[in-house]
C-alpha cells in the first residue's frame, strides 16, 4: 500500500514522502496514529501543491537574503567607542551593538545571533565580520571602530 507520511518515521521516511509499506503496517499503525494518509489522487495532488508552495517560499527567502547580502557588502559600519591610550576599548563591541547600529543607521535588520564574532571586539581598528543569513549566504561586513 502506498502512503504519504505526515510526520517523520524513523527507518521509513520524512514528512511528505510517498512510500510503499505493507497493508497491515499502514492500516494498523501508520493510519490510526496519524503518521500517514492513504496515497490517493486527492492526497497526492495536495502533497504536490504543498511542495510547490514550499519551494516558492524558499526561493523568495533566498532572493531576499541575496539582496540583503548585497546591501551588507556595500556598507561600512563606523562605531565610535571610548578607548584607552594603547587603543584598548573600555568595554567591548558585541554582535548586539553591531545589529543595533545597522538597524539605526542603515535600516538593515539582522538578528544579533546571526552575526559571527569569534570574540567581542576589544580594540580600535577595522574588522571584517561575517553575517550568516542563510546556510549558504554569508556576506562580510566591514566594521570600523574609532575613538569617540
Amino acid at each position: 500500500m502506498k502512503v504519504i507520511l505526515r510526520k517523520d518515521v524513523k527507518g521509513l521516511g520524512k514528512t511528505d514522502d510517498l512510500v510503499e509499506v505493507s497493508d497491515g503496517y499502514a492500516r494498523n499503525y501508520l493510519l490510526p496514529k496519524g503518521l500517514a494518509v492513504e496515497a490517493n489522487a486527492a492526497n497526492i495532488s495536495l502533497m504536490n501543491a504543498k511542495k510547490k508552495s514550499e519551494e516558492m517560499k524558499n526561493e523568495r527567502e533566498l532572493e531576499k537574503a541575496r539582496k540583503l547580502a548585497e546591501r551588507i557588502r556595500e556598507v561600512e559600519l563606523v562605531i565610535s567607542a571610548r578607548a584607552g591610550e594603547n587603543g584598548k576599548l573600555f568595554g567591548a563591541i558585541t554582535g548586539k551593538d553591531i545589529a543595533e547600529k545597522l538597524k539605526s543607521k542603515f535600516n538593515i535588520d539582522v538578528d544579533k545571533k546571526k552575526i559571527n564574532l569569534p570574540e567581542a571586539i576589544k580594540s580600535l581598528g577595522t574588522y571584517e565580520v561575517e553575517i550568516k543569513l542563510l546556510s549558504n549566504i554569508h556576506p562580510k561586513l566591514k566594521v570600523n571602530v574609532v575613538e569617540e
